[in-house]
Formats: structure tokens, C-alpha cells, sequence
């Protein structure tokens, strides 16, 4: 879990704020960074360097956040961009992590929210994928998702590794026989494909499996990060109501198949 550092940097950021509002010229560039990184730890993490009016100019990852900022301490070795970067940086503000990877996700995340001048890759949304479970068609579809939020669905996400999102799509189509061709292509089939050969789909654009109540594809399809609710919940208050079955999976199958997916 992320978490922000040294409370006295961020006393250090409030000191530079002040100093604007009083009329005075803040400190800036090459010695404000510097007098961050003595006090910085050798830990993962993100950086955000922030100039006199309060923008955010750029957000970095670091691997070793005291080595990747003393980078900018020299300035001459810098590109015109980063330089004038550094110029104008007059606060920074940190939050270390556990892993590069959560840094990672972390960094896109803040970038997406700031857009930052300086940050020239990560700001239009496209660079890390994610994995929809639509919504909008009576069987839901599962596939890996880049850019705009737009379809109706649930988005899991966002994954620092293509490989990992194409791992986890393998394991649910393995556990839940989820369709991942198109719409398009599902309403033209006429026979099973080789994912249905293969039990990686149930064939539904075909009518291999029955057509289950509206409720119980809404069961499927309302499956949320962080779900509170899932196969074999019982509705509150519904103490001998039997628990919600997968319609896609055969019932003796399904703890096999849960167990896959773990």
C-alpha cells in the first residue's frame, strides 16, 4: 500500500507556498531538490515536483527514490526540457510503495489525474490495459480493455503487465466460460468455435447453453472489484434461500473451477 513520507517535507512544500503568499521569491530548482534527497530513503516509490503557483510538473517512479531525484540535482546533464523543469520546481512531494510495480500503477494513475507539463507519455489513458466484463448484451463478454471508460461494465484494473492481463483473461475463461468474441461476431456465428472445443466459452452464440433468467445473468455480470457479494452468496435476510449458482458453469463443476481461477 502506498504510503506518503517524512512528515517534514511536506513542512518543507507548506514553507515554499508561504513565501509565495508573503511576496518573497520562493527557493527554486537544483538546491530545493537536493535538500529533499538528504532525507530521502532508498525505497520504491512516486515523486511530484511542484511549481510556486502549486501545479504539478512532472510525476516520476523510482525505483530507488533517493538515487532517481539526485539525478536533478545536476542540471547541466539534463535535456532543455528537464532543465527547465527543475528551474521551476520550488516544492516536491513523495509517497513510497512496496514494490516498482505498484509504483508503477501509481504513477499512471497520478498522471492521469494532473497531466502534468512535463509528463509526455501515461496522459491519454491508453498506456495500461485493463479487463471488462461488459454489461450491455445478455451474455457478457471478457475481454482486455485500452483508453476510454465508455462501455458499460466493470473494469479491473489497470495491470502494469500485458502478460499478467492475458493470464488472468486464460484463467476466466477457464473458470467462467465467458464469450470474448464480439458482438458482431457473436450474432453471426453459426457454429461453436475452438474456444468452445476447447472449454474456454459456452457456446452461447450457438444456443449450447440454455438461456438463464435476466436476474442470474445480472448475477454474472455484477461481479465488482472488491466484491462484497459473489458465487454462493445468499441475500440478506433469505436464511434458507439457496445460494447463486454460475449459469455458465455446471454445478459440480464449479468448485474445480473456482479453484482454477485462484
Amino acid at each position: 500500500m502506498a504510503e506518503p513520507i517524512n512528515p517534514d517535507l511536506r513542512s518543507q512544500a507548506a514553507f515554499s507556498a508561504s513565501e509565495a503568499k508573503n511576496g518573497a521569491a520562493p527557493a527554486k530548482g537544483a538546491a530545493v531538490i537536493e535538500a529533499y534527497v538528504k532525507t530521502l530513503p532508498g525505497s520504491p516509490g512516486v515523486y511530484r515536483m511542484i511549481n510556486a503557483d502549486g501545479k504539478v510538473l512532472y510525476v516520476g517512479k523510482a525505483k530507488n527514490l533517493r538515487k532517481r531525484v539526485a539525478n536533478y540535482t545536476n542540471p547541466a546533464r539534463q535535456s532543455v526540457r528537464i532543465h527547465r523543469m527543475i528551474a521551476e520546481t520550488t516544492a516536491m512531494e513523495f509517497v513510497t510503495t512496496h514494490t516498482e510495480a505498484e509504483a508503477l500503477l501509481l504513477e499512471s494513475n497520478l498522471i492521469k489525474r494532473y497531466a502534468p507539463r512535463y509528463n509526455i507519455l501515461l496522459r491519454d489513458d491508453k498506456s495500461f490495459p485493463t479487463i471488462l466484463v461488459t454489461a450491455d448484451h445478455e451474455f457478457p463478454q471478457v475481454l482486455k480493455h485500452r483508453g476510454a471508460k465508455k462501455r458499460a461494465g466493470n473494469y479491473f484494473g489497470p495491470f502494469a503487465s500485458v502478460w499478467a492481463v492475458n493470464e488472468t483473461l486464460a484463467v476466466l475463461q477457464r473458470a467462467f466460460l465467458l464469450r470474448s468474441c464480439t458482438d458482431t461476431v457473436f450474432a453471426a456465428r453459426t457454429r461453436p468455435c475452438l474456444l468452445y472445443q476447447i472449454k474456454r466459452c459456452s457456446g452461447p452464440c450457438v444456443g449450447r447453453i440454455s438461456e438463464a433468467p435476466a436476474k442470474d445473468h445480472a448475477e454474472c455480470k455484477n461481479v465488482k472489484p472488491k466484491h462484497e457479494e459473489g458465487i454462493g452468496h445468499k441475500p440478506k435476510g433469505a436464511k434458507n434461500a439457496p445460494a447463486v449458482t454460475n449459469p455458465y458453469v455446471p454445478g459440480k463443476e464449479l468448485p474445480k473451477k473456482l479453484g482454477a481461477a485462484k
